[in-house]
């Protein structure tokens, strides 16, 4: 069976030991979590868990149902194969010369990307996407030194009417 790619997205309790409850089940079972974001939401008690992880359908169906098992876990749901939206965060601070400043310039307007913070040697720009949107911006740079850069890794939710809720 062939892998993909599968976003899982959680409402989770917001207890202590959740989120190790949680990747200890990955780990325990040989499931790479390729990233993972936490947060909490509009409830105090609840957070929400993005999770993206690659296996193939026989192994996400019973991954979910593990999940689904956990005391912590209130709602699970792959988002893969429903409509939805995803959106990835990249901060990269840039060693930026005057000759760049142009160029580098003009690729964050392509991109529609932001500086948020410029020094005389650098600056630190801001850009939402998609992950495929993400790499093009990173491989345009081409010479330009990347200093640091933190992207946030995927965030999912369902379009229109679909939500995530917890159940009961």
């Amino acid at each position: 069976m062939e892998e993909k790619r599968h976003i899982l997205s959680l409402l989770v309790e917001n207890e202590f030991g959740s989120l190790s409850r949680i990747a200890g089940l990955f780990s325990a079972r040989g499931y790479n979590i390729h990233c993972l974001n936490v947060a909490p939401t509009n409830d105090e008690s609840i957070s929400r868990m993005t999770l993206v992880t690659f296996c193939n359908e026989q192994k996400i169906q019973k991954l979910m149902r593990l999940l689904e098992k956990l005391v912590d876990v209130v709602n699970v749901k792959d988002l893969t194969g429903e409509t939805h939206i995803e959106r990835e965060m990249l901060l990269m601070k840039i060693k930026c010369n005057k000759k760049q400043r142009n160029e580098l310039k003009r690729l964050t307007d392509i991109f529609r990307a932001r500086i948020i913070d410029v020094s005389d040697t650098t600056y630190t720009i801001e850009l939402t996407g998609v992950a495929e949107k993400i790499l093009a911006f990173i491989n345009s740079l081409g010479n330009i030194k990347i200093i640091e850069m933190v992207r946030s890794g995927t965030l999912g939710i369902s379009r229109g009417a679909e939500s995530l809720q917890s159940k009961g």
